[in-house]
This record gives C-alpha cells, sequence and structure tokens, in this order.
C-alpha cells in the first residue's frame, strides 16, 4: 500500500472552497461589510436583512442553469429603500467571469428592479484572468 493510498480522502467528503465562502458570508455577513465594503454598512439597515434563495437562471438559448451564489435583499436606513446586494465567491480563473457578473446583474434587476451591488470575491492563488469591464464591440463603426 502505498502513501498515497493512506492520506487520500473521497472528494466528496470535502466541502467546496465557494461552498465555504458562502457559509461564512451569511453567517457573519454585517462583519464581511463593514471590514471590507464600509461605505456600504453604513448605510445597511441590519434589522432587515433578507437572504433570497439561490437564484438560479437558465439560459434559453443554451439551455443551462446558471446560479448566483448569495443574493440578499438589504434595506437603507432610515428609509423604505430595498437594495440587493449579490455576491459571488470565485475559487478558479475564468476568463468570461466578468460577463457572467453582468448577466447576473442584469437578471437579478429584470426580477426585483431593486438597485444592485455586485461583490466578486477572488480566492485563488494564479494569475487573475478576470477583467474589470464588460463591453460588446462590433465589426464597424457605430458614429
Amino acid at each position: 500500500m502505498s502513501l498515497e493510498m493512506l492520506v487520500r480522502d473521497a472528494p466528496s467528503q470535502y466541502i467546496h472552497h465557494d461552498q465555504l465562502f458562502k457559509q461564512l458570508i451569511h453567517t457573519f455577513f454585517a462583519e464581511f461589510l463593514e471590514a471590507f465594503f464600509p461605505e456600504v454598512h453604513h448605510y445597511i439597515d441590519f434589522s432587515f436583512i433578507k437572504p433570497l434563495s439561490e437564484e438560479v437562471f437558465t439560459d434559453l438559448f443554451e439551455g443551462e442553469s446558471k446560479g448566483a451564489d448569495i443574493v440578499i435583499e438589504a434595506k437603507v436606513k432610515g428609509t423604505d429603500s430595498l437594495i440587493i446586494i449579490h455576491v459571488e465567491p470565485q475559487s478558479y480563473g475564468q476568463s468570461d467571469f466578468n460577463e457572467r457578473m453582468y448577466h447576473y446583474f442584469g437578471l437579478l434587476y429584470n426580477r426585483y428592479r431593486k438597485p444592485i451591488i455586485p461583490i466578486a470575491i477572488f480566492s485563488y492563488d494564479e494569475k487573475r484572468v478576470e477583467r474589470n469591464d464588460f463591453s460588446i464591440s462590433f465589426p464597424f463603426s457605430l458614429k
């Protein structure tokens, strides 16, 4: 028997990295915002925080279902205004991540018709491949 066989566990026994982030952020949502987004934290009424179900969207063209990881409805302090905070943990490089975030933003806005704050958490060691923007180009000029 090799050493490798002695220390190897079945992958199903490990909690996925993204799942750990989801659980931590749900449990410590106020502390997460306070530590990393204090300007947002300042405006949130934490007596009204409503986690929405893991949002699943079906791509009508590709036939795939995609899920936004953390979607929370929050009340803005001193108002009746509600906002949506979408947090997407990302534990691996993905060249079209910016496009995925754009799609989630649009789908969430279409569903709730409330302002959306999108937050991405990158937690991998490789060189980041994601871009900070998403644009569509045409092979001709629109002047």
